[in-house]
């Protein structure tokens, strides 16, 4: 199955879609999944951009309207998350995940699917510390705060992985690729990789324990890969990761990879390295493929969905040897009331909950 690996999308599904076609025609293949590692900006009326933090200049409508609204469809099954750079609040309508448009499925906060049996995880959003443990409290409208908070990772939507996309990198992922090479090319990384703070401490945590055949990862603008072994240090001298002591949520033990490939890609813009296509072996061969929910994942979001928080105090996950046997519970309960391999297009369909652009609105103060 061959799958194309997008970076940061900057609402450039035009070019990204046309690029993936060029590559098709010229080598004779065809791609049979798109992945999209964040800031993919669903913006569907002008309303939404008061709803992205960026740059005065990069708030712009992008090209996803035509997408929602119909004028176009996806010619490629189109997996999301979300980045730093979003229309907050449509993502939000889907924290467990659903169609921004047809052939477009978001991830959610947090999520894991399978097509044609190759499990695919996202987690979306960024890592800040002082945000990480408290709950999901925003609301609309938006103040100058939680139009930020509202994209930061908290713990409660960390998952199991076996293939992930992120936003962020893994914390201290630059370790494991040509170092001396990223530092020359993007000299501004050097403080915070010297510190340790260039990536995600969670991210690092799902790394290390689900050990993932590929990672891929956008928001740092540059393309860059590594190879994680298992079992080493994270860095050469071994530093305590953050937030060590929290338990990520899973059922089963590590897969067997000895390491993960990891993959870091730039933004979509000319002659940057923003697009990659890989092979990967799928289990089944669906022709069209399917796209089903996985039966563990949903365990565990039915499991720990008590602990979902809508104030910023968030409850404490229990530890392992608690919520393990309530996740079992419910990967049970899953499989016998949804099944094991439920396709998701008999669940789930695309559903316009807001109107198109509006061609009479110009300038900069944004409706609500």
């Amino acid at each position: 199955m061959k799958i194309a690996v997008e970076g940061c999308c900057h609402g450039h599904l035009d070019d990204i879609y046309g690029r993936i076609g060029e590559l098709e025609r010229q080598n004779g293949y065809r791609v049979d999944l798109v992945l999209i590692c964040g800031d993919f900006q669903a913006m569907r009326t002008q309303a939404d951009l008061s709803c992205m933090t960026a740059p005065q200049k990069h708030i712009k409508m992008g090209d996803f309207s035509k997408y929602y609204t119909g004028e176009k469809v996806a010619p490629i099954p189109t997996l999301i998350i979300g980045g730093n750079h979003e229309a907050s609040n449509y993502l939000w309508e889907l924290y467990h995940g659903g169609f921004l448009a047809p052939n477009m499925y978001y991830l959610g906060a947090a999520g894991v699917v399978q097509f044609n049996g190759v499990r695919v995880a996202g987690l979306s959003g960024i890592y800040k510390s002082r945000d990480y443990q408290i709950g999901h409290y925003e609301r609309l409208p938006y103040d100058q705060k939680s139009i930020r908070s509202i994209y930061h990772v908290r713990q409660y939507d960390s998952s199991p992985v076996d293939i992930c996309l992120s936003h962020d990198w893994p914390q201290f992922i630059e370790r494991h690729g040509d170092y001396d090479d990223l530092m020359r090319r993007m000299p501004r990384f050097r403080h915070d990789a010297e510190a340790g703070t260039l990536g995600s401490p969670p991210l690092l945590e799902v790394l290390r324990t689900l050990k993932p055949s590929w990672w891929f990862s956008g928001h740092m603008h540059t393309k860059f890969g590594a190879t994680f072994k298992h079992g080493g240090s994270a860095t050469p001298t071994e530093a305590k990761p953050a937030l060590a002591h929290q338990t990520p949520l899973t059922n089963r033990p590590s897969p067997g990879a000895t390491e993960t490939k990891f993959l870091g890609l730039d933004q979509c813009l000319p002659n940057r390295d923003y697009l990659e296509i890989i092979d990967y072996p799928a289990p089944l061969s669906n022709d069209p493929p399917k796209l089903t929910f996985d039966a563990e994942w949903l365990g565990i979001v039915r499991a720990t969905h008590q602990y979902l928080s809508r104030t910023k105090r968030q409850k404490w996950l229990p530890q392992e040897h608690v919520l393990r046997p309530l996740i079992e519970k419910n990967i049970r309960w899953v499989k016998e009331n949804v099944g094991e391999s439920k396709d998701i297009t008999e669940v789930q369909a695309f559903a316009a909950t807001s109107p198109g652009p509006d061609p009479a609105f110009t300038g900069h103060k944004f409706p609500r």
